[in-house]
């Protein structure tokens, strides 16, 4: 017997249980990867103890035992969060009430409390994510928990799940222009998904350390980074060698991975100026838009350099540190979009050295001896010693350029003397194997330098005119203190690989059996324009819906005329616009009503003229039975209204029915009916 088969002949208790439970799944499976793995399987475990109890008829397990494991998540609750107050913990309790409570579907309230626990569940899934996909699922999960909804509603017997599930898709259609409504006019302080994390890890693909070998792992990693909207002709970027966006500044190296400022020492600069990093800017600004993607880190990317603030939502603050980074306030946990302008030509930093450049020049000791040994030599060299700093640096790109080396994914794996490796052994590697030995070396030659890590280059999209900046184009480049000059961008890697930063061209992983069986079955081409379609669809869905704040909201007050909006302009226009609403629905009402059925009407009319005359008549009796009921109350007052009665009868089932309604309206105004009788005196 086929399983459509089996699933008809069930009982509708157990068909309806079956249909609750695939719903409650769609609810909780985006949260497996939110919540701890114990909740995870418990949460499997359960819901399928109820599949085999709903299928088999078998008898609920007792309330002490549903009272043991909700103890028994409440401790393990305790024991992963350390709490059971906060979002990832209320999570967890959330979800393991909702798998829990279907052990106690006895009664109607008990699934009442099912669906409202589903409702809380759907919104916890955008706690983690409002992408659009989540919001799709929850969609199908929300049309799911209304159409049980309705079906617990519906009377007994066996109505088939799709009548309940278009009762719900017809309330969800209905209920669309409200929610729209309050989603444009509702207003608010603060960006709509800009609730912080409990946990800060950080998602995006750069961080504040960085390991020898860590960045090339990014290039298998298609994820948008950012997307950005320049303020051109066309939208066309600068030149692609100046497509540099900065992230951490690393300057401490052990060896083995380089990290950015201490703690201590971030906290120090949180209170910098733009004058903080001593920028000076030439030419006009380069204007562009940009929407960030969560991080859980405070750092703003932006053009090389921007030395105005960026333009941030109302609440968030822009900060620029001494080593030109832009930081927020607090970490990104939302799609963040906000205005910037960056002047492609700049220096910062002191002209002349200063005691602070120390930490710069330092090194780990006993640490790469050969290239300690090749900076030796070179400042031995008359030629170069003549030509200071700026001669040093060309000649190690020289090198990089002259000397066999290589731009590779696959550089294998280095050992302890990062430098050494690079510069003598392997010549191969990706942008922070170049930058590391580069930076070590112009260390070893006494030169200031430091690692900047960011994104390098973008790619546009046809379709909306945004670039897009994926992880894969992670980068990581060096900057040298020059005196007269402050710090200067060197980018070694264009050296090796000029493709990479001229021309933004990438390195492909290495592709697998299956890739390359895909390859042969689905077309190259289509594939890249379906992921084209995708990015410009999910961006849109950023730009209108994740970052709908309240400047877009005075946005659009001032394309309806409002001079200067505010939020209590937001609160009457909703309070119109919901009156106006409701005065359309009674409008509807009222239009529903002249569409009764005209003899139902004619009858209506009768009713209330008996009414009124002392004789109450319920609704559903026909005009024969009608004409009964007066005969015996009035008796000979009552036989005009019962002939007129039974004339309605008969003309209601006539073949032509319509043709005797007019005059049968114009006896009922001219009917004599019974007096209502009149009340006695004492």
């Amino acid at each position: 017997m086929r399983l459509t088969d089996r699933l008809s002949r069930l009982p509708r208790e157990a068909r309806d249980t079956l249909f609750l439970l695939a719903v409650v799944a769609c609810c909780v499976a985006p949260l497996a990867a939110q919540i701890p793995a114990w909740a995870s399987a418990m949460t499997a475990t359960l819901l399928a103890w109820r599949l085999w109890l709903a299928v088999g008829a078998r008898p609920l397990p007792g309330r002490w035992l549903t009272a043991v494991l909700l103890a028994l998540v409440v401790l393990l609750t305790l024991v992963s969060h350390g709490s059971i107050v906060g979002r990832d913990a209320g999570v967890t309790l959330i979800v393991m009430l909702l798998a829990l409570k279907t052990l106690e579907l006895r009664a109607r309230r008990d699934a009442m409390v099912v669906f409202f626990l589903g409702f809380f569940t759907l919104l916890a899934n955008f706690f983690f994510s409002q992408s659009l996909p989540t919001a799709a699922v929850m969609l199908v999960a929300l049309l799911g928990l209304l159409t049980a909804l309705v079906n617990a509603h519906m009377p007994v017997g066996r109505p088939p799940l799709t009548l309940p599930m278009r009762t719900a898709a017809q309330m969800l259609l209905l209920g669309a222009p409200i929610m729209v409504l309050l989603f444009v006019l509702f207003p608010r302080m603060a960006p709509l998904w800009g609730m912080p994390g409990d946990k800060p890890g950080a998602r995006t693909g750069l961080s504040g350390q960085m390991s020898i070998g860590s960045m090339a792992s990014l290039v298998q990693d298609g994820s948008v980074a950012l997307r950005v909207r320049f303020d051109t002709p066309g939208h066309q970027p600068p030149p692609a060698q100046d497509l540099y966006f900065r992230g951490p500044v690393l300057t401490a190296f052990n060896g083995r991975e380089w990290f950015a400022l201490s703690q201590p020492e971030a906290r120090a600069i949180t209170a910098a100026q733009p004058s903080a990093a001593n920028l000076r800017v030439q030419g006009p600004p380069v204007r562009y838009e940009l929407t960030l993607e969560p991080q859980r880190q405070p750092w703003l990317l932006a053009l090389d350099a921007a030395l105005e603030r960026p333009e941030l939502p109302p609440g968030s603050l822009a900060l620029m540190s001494p080593e030109l980074q832009w930081l927020t306030s607090r970490p990104i946990t939302g799609v963040l979009r906000y205005r910037a302008a960056s002047h492609l030509q700049f220096s910062h930093g002191p002209q002349q050295r200063t005691p602070a450049m120390r930490g710069y020049v330092q090194l780990p000791e006993g640490m790469n001896p050969r290239t300690l040994a090749l900076a030796r030599q070179m400042m031995a060299d008359p030629a170069l010693a003549a030509g200071g700093s700026q001669a040093l640096v060309d000649a190690a790109l020289a090198r990089l350029r002259s000397g066999g080396y290589t731009y590779t994914l696959e550089p294998g794996l280095y050992g302890e003397h990062t430098a050494d490796e690079f510069w003598f052994t392997r010549k191969q590697g990706f942008c922070e194997h170049i930058a590391s030995a580069f930076v070590v070396l112009m260390r070893a030659l006494d030169i200031p330098a430091r690692i900047v890590t960011g994104y390098q280059g973008g790619q546009l999209n046809p379709l909306d005119g945004y670039w897009t900046v994926h992880q894969s184009d992670a980068h990581a480049w060096a900057e040298v203190w020059l005196p007269g000059r402050g710090w200067v961008r060197v980018d070694p890697t264009a050296s090796v690989a000029p493709g990479r930063v001229g021309q933004l061209q990438r390195l492909q992983a290495p592709r697998g059996m299956l890739g390359t069986a895909m390859d042969a079955v689905v077309s190259p081409t289509l594939v890249q324009d379906l992921r084209v379609l995708w990015e410009a669809v999910n961006n849109g869905w950023n730009q209108w819906v994740l970052n709908y704040t309240q400047g877009r909201q005075f946005e659009l007050l001032k394309a309806l005329g409002v001079q200067t909006p505010s939020w209590q302009d937001l609160v009457r226009l909703l309070g119109l616009l919901i009156c106006a609403a409701a005065g359309l629905g009674a409008l509807w009402a009222l239009w529903e009503r002249s569409r009764q059925d005209p003899w139902q009407q004619l009858l209506q009319r009768a009713r209330e003229r008996l009414a009124r005359a002392g004789l109450p008549l319920p609704p559903h009796l026909p005009p024969r039975g009608m004409a009964t009921r007066a005969r015996a109350q009035f008796g000979a007052q009552a036989e005009p209204a019962a002939q007129w009665l039974l004339r309605v009868e008969q003309a209601r089932y006539a073949p032509h029915p319509g043709a005797a309604l007019p005059q049968l309206r114009r006896e009922l105004r001219r009917l004599p009916w019974p007096a209502a009788p009149t009340p006695r005196t004492p």
